[in-house]
């Protein structure tokens, strides 16, 4: 018997939303490409919000190492399929969900049915998947649907939003041409153009991009899984005043900072080339390249 009742699981976020924003979000689908440290974040916290239905996507299965950060990462877990795991988890907070599973991740061949009948796109990829991720947006662009990416930086979060008919995700990070290496700096100073998180980097050997390894955080991811649900609720019941590339913002905990910024021309902007001139000269003093 199913003892599961929408209104009276989501009683308590009333008084936030009114009760027909409450059934507005009931009604609407989300898309999440990426299960790990901050899609499964983003996707537990939307179902608690009172999303009804989902598109999720991610290949891979858990492993020891996502245990200090991933939502999903037990033993109990462990070699199990994150998109699976993730699933399981979010129907036991609403069985009523409706909930669609591309356990291949996402492609160029299924961006289309992954991006079916969804009212926005919240961003969950691992950061090394950058072709991955400018397809995803590139086609959220081209459908006209909102999209949000949280990053985890340090013990804090950088946000993005696009949006339908502004600034392309693509116009914002200028990686067109560029080889991978190239494209992940221009993607890490684009998300984190005030780059709060730099001054606490005790051990920066852990940065290896050759590698696809970097140091993280629960409260960073946490803290984006806050964010981007806020934006998601800003957007989706289209309320409140929603920060759009070029401008976006950086929260930082450890270092009680919060900062606003702003970039016309994305990473074409003259003080994001002079960050990336300095980032690529301190990740070349390091590990990062893998030399």
């Amino acid at each position: 018997m199913n003892y599961f009742d929408y209104k009276a699981a989501f009683s308590r976020n009333i008084g936030w939303v009114t009760e027909a924003e409450q059934i507005s979000l009931q009604g609407k689908r989300i898309a999440i490409a990426g299960m790990g440290g901050v899609g499964g974040g983003h996707l537990l916290t939307l179902a608690r919000l009172g999303i009804g239905a989902f598109n999720i996507a991610d290949f891979d299965t858990f492993e020891i190492g996502n245990f200090n950060r991933q939502a999903g990462a037990t033993v109990s877990a462990l070699e199990k399929p994150k998109v699976e795991v993730l699933a399981d988890m979010a129907l036991d907070i609403n069985p009523d969900l409706a909930i669609r599973q591309f356990k291949e991740g996402v492609n160029e061949t299924n961006i289309d049915n992954f991006l079916k009948d969804v009212d926005l796109y919240v961003d969950g990829l691992d950061f090394f998947a950058v072709s991955a991720r400018r397809a995803t947006f590139a086609a959220c662009q081209r459908l006209g649907i909102p999209a949000v990416t949280a990053a985890p930086l340090g013990m804090g979060a950088a946000i993005l939003v696009f949006l339908p008919k502004k600034m392309s995700f693509e116009e914002y990070f200028c990686l067109e041409g560029c080889d991978e290496q190239e494209m992940l700096i221009r993607f890490l100073i684009g998300l984190s153009p005030a780059m709060l998180q730099m001054g606490y980097l005790v051990d920066p050997s852990r940065v290896d991009f050759l590698r696809h390894k970097g140091p993280s955080t629960i409260m960073a991811c946490q803290l984006c899984s806050g964010l981007a649900a806020t934006e998601a609720l800003k957007i989706l019941l289209n309320r409140g005043k929603t920060i759009v590339a070029p401008h976006g913002y950086h929260f930082d905990i450890y270092r009680n900072r919060f900062v606003r910024t702003w970039r016309p021309g994305g990473n074409r902007n003259i003080l994001q080339r002079i960050t990336l001139r300095v980032a690529r000269k301190i990740l070349s003093r390091t590990d990062a390249y893998g030399e």
